[in-house]
């Protein structure tokens, strides 16, 4: 399937990644600890999981540093971490996937909220 790739009014031609719709990042980060969860589970290495859980940070952590404030990136980062272990403590009332959904939910609301919202309004100035 060919995409057609949009001249800018410089005449030059926007990269492909500009031309295809955007993921959210909000979706990316709650998708990693559900994505490591199973790498966990299907692999019974946790190590696995935990490689899952990092990329996934990494990945979207790389991907917002130069068009989101830091301290925007670090409440994230913070909020994953504490989701992380939380889905732990949860997981004795909720079951193992009933607290990684819920922990990737809440990630998943706190990043929309942080920095997918902020710029589809326009409001995140770096």
């Amino acid at each position: 399937m060919a995409h057609s790739v949009e001249a800018r009014p410089s005449g030059r031609r926007a990269p492909y990644s500009d031309a295809v719709p955007r993921l959210p990042t909000a979706l990316i980060a709650g998708l990693s600890l559900v994505v490591g969860f199973a790498a966990a589970q299907l692999t019974d290495l946790r190590w696995a999981g935990a490689v899952v859980v990092l990329a996934g940070t990494g990945w979207c952590v790389a991907r917002e540093v130069r068009r989101t404030p830091w301290w925007r990136i670090a409440v994230v980062v913070l909020v994953g971490a504490a989701c992380f272990v939380l889905s732990h403590l949860m997981a004795g009332a909720l079951g193992s996937w009933g607290a990684v959904a819920a922990a990737s939910v809440v990630l998943g609301i706190v990043t929309y909220g942080l920095v997918d919202a902020p710029r589809a309004r326009g409001a995140l100035t770096r």
